[in-house]
């Protein structure tokens, strides 16, 4: 028979490397749920803010931030726009290596002109993306975004929504995210380390 300070010793050994899996686990994970490196976006026929078709192939060939929100966004939207805009100047000729987007989350209120006029007052270098609503919802789902429907009074919603901007390499899989309001200079380092491949 096997002693009982043997059989706690074997335990704890076992619950502590289940912790430690599971930490490392979480580790590899990012805010977004979302392993590292993993491929996001799949196949897709939307459209910019100019109206102009767009595929997959946006998310090819640089490095890209990409947020997902809605015009009618009362405070996390703007907010993420202004840093992405703040992001972009402080890059300097870095920017145009890399692509800044913002992807509605709101595609049956948010029209390519919409989207257009929005993000235009932030007067910086951001592509709009929207598109069918199921089509649109398609890519959410893919990038494993969360949005939902909230009814408000008199008729009127709004979205709750992933408020992480992602960033991917050139190839369009995941290399992180930036969470809402993170420090510049954190956010800025690694969006560094993104244009460093």
């Amino acid at each position: 028979m096997v002693p009982r300070g043997v059989l706690i010793a074997l335990w704890v050994a076992a619950v502590a490397a289940l912790v430690g899996v599971t930490a490392m686990w979480i580790a590899s994970r990012n805010d977004a749920g979302i392993a590292a490196g993993e491929p996001l976006g799949g196949s897709f026929a939307l459209v910019d803010d100019l109206g102009e078709p767009v595929t997959e192939e946006i998310l090819r060939g640089k490095p890209t931030a990409i947020f997902f929100g809605f015009t009618h966004c009362p405070d996390v939207c703007p907010t993420t726009l202004a840093e992405m805009a703040g992001w972009s100047e402080a890059l300097g000729e870095r920017a145009n290596d890399m692509n800044f987007i913002m992807m509605t989350v709101d595609p049956e209120r948010d029209t390519p002109e919409q989207l257009h006029d929005y993000i235009g007052a932030f007067e910086a270098d951001i592509r709009g993306i929207s598109g069918e609503p199921d089509d649109v919802r398609a890519v959410l789902d893919d990038f494993h975004v969360y949005y939902r429907k909230v009814p408000m009074e008199e008729g009127d919603y709004t979205m709750d929504h992933t408020a992480s901007v992602f960033l991917l390499d050139e190839t369009g899989r995941l290399a992180g995210t930036i969470s809402f309001q993170e420090d510049t200079e954190t956010a800025l380092a690694k969006l560094n380390r993104l244009l460093d491949g």
